[in-house]
């Protein structure tokens, strides 16, 4: 059976900023630059999620667009859009992790697979700042 790769986007718009609280302002300004600094800034990111999987013979598909757009408004809208990820999504608050590109689409991938168990395979989650800066993240 063949199998193949699908990729979907979104687009979300947050704010965020890099700063460990371990850290003194100064270094945390050394190390992340204008990204530290302290009132946050935004951006409107793109979230490329590619998943691989057989091809039905019946209806061609990987997967079922209407899952996987189900799956992604719940696990990267929901979660991110006209958020500050720093103050409003759990597992980055207070520092547990930094908001980078790659922080982002390691998360999300874990959560997109997860929710999409052994549907599909997700292969790379790509979150894109803007359009000179992004990062891709390979799943198993």
């Amino acid at each position: 059976m063949a199998r193949a790769q699908l990729i979907r986007s979104v687009r979300f718009a947050a704010a965020h900023r890099y700063h460990r609280p371990e850290w003194s302002d100064e270094r945390n300004a050394e190390v992340f630059g204008l990204c530290a600094r302290p009132n946050y800034h935004g951006h409107t990111y793109t979230c490329a999620v590619t998943v691989e999987g057989p091809i039905d013979p019946v209806t061609g598909m990987v997967i079922d667009l209407g899952v996987l757009d189900r799956v992604l408004a719940a696990e990267v809208l929901a979660r991110f859009d006209h958020r500050n990820i720093n103050l409003d999504v759990p597992e980055f608050a207070a520092g547990k992790l930094v908001p980078t590109g790659e922080n982002l689409a390691a998360f999300i991938l874990g959560r997109v697979q997860a929710a999409l168990g052994s549907v599909v395979t997700v292969r790379a989650v790509r979150v894109e700042e803007d359009g000179t800066l992004a990062a891709v993240v390979e799943g198993q």
